[in-house]
């Protein structure tokens, strides 16, 4: 194999969504990457537990046509850590997003929260599914999305399971593949230090913008050009 075809750029995208939101999310950082040539797969998880959400985010890397930059936002993080370890992966983007090591999960990770750290506003579950108050949807998850469409966001969303939320990563991909990791400055559901903390003890290739926990949504040219960097390097790393 030459030189050239091993550092040629991946040019397959998965795309793979968080806890209380679907994948339609991902629209405008879809469009970004498909204008530049790139196989774009979101997938559309049922959030209803880490085993059911894999195995979607598996069938959609098996049908990429060739290998693929695994992304996920928030907690699709825990999700594209667990199925990262399929061979067709080339490299992870994790944008404000859970990166857990083995054994941890979300619940794990947000146990302690610093003192002064913005609380989530996660109500209590029902039926074992978790929303967010959409009174404070918009503030806490999308404070810098257009109002009308963070109400649509709040007032659509999608149930989060709870085995979801505590489902434990086994064996995560971040240790054996390339990884990126994108801060949003202003996230109200992550916060940054603590994105900070899990892009360092990755070993991410680190970058920062301003903005909410729907950054992907809000302001895509960041998310977009991140995940462009990682198809160019992966291979390379």
């Amino acid at each position: 194999m030459s030189n050239a075809s091993v550092n040629a750029a991946v040019k397959s995208v998965v795309l793979v969504h968080g806890g209380f939101v679907d994948g339609s999310g991902w629209e405008g950082v879809h469009n970004l990457l498909k204008k530049d040539g790139y196989e774009v797969i979101v997938a559309q998880n049922p959030t209803t537990s880490l085993a059911d959400d894999v195995a979607v985010t598996k069938r959609a890397i098996a049908s990429a046509s060739g290998d693929v930059i695994l992304v996920g936002h928030s907690y699709g993080g825990v999700v594209i850590t667990e199925s990262g370890t399929d061979p067709k992966v080339a490299g992870l983007v994790y944008i404000t997003a859970f990166a857990p090591d083995r054994g941890e999960s979300v619940a794990t990770l947000i146990s302690n929260p610093q003192p002064g750290d913005p609380v989530p506003p996660i109500l209590p579950p029902v039926d074992g599914f978790l929303f967010l108050d959409r009174s404070k949807f918009a503030d806490s998850f999308a404070a810098d999305v257009r109002p009308d469409l963070a109400a649509f966001m709040g007032n659509s969303q999608r149930p989060w399971g709870i085995p979801a939320l505590e489902g434990k990563v086994s064996e995560p991909a971040w240790r054996t593949k390339p990884s990126w990791y994108l801060v949003a400055t202003e996230d109200k559901m992550i916060p940054p230090a603590a994105q900070r903390a899990m892009a360092g003890r990755a070993e991410a290739v680190k970058t920062e913008a301003a903005g909410s926990h729907a950054i992907y949504v809000s302001n895509p040219g960041p998310v977009a050009d991140l995940i462009k960097h990682a198809a160019a390097n992966a291979r390379k790393s």
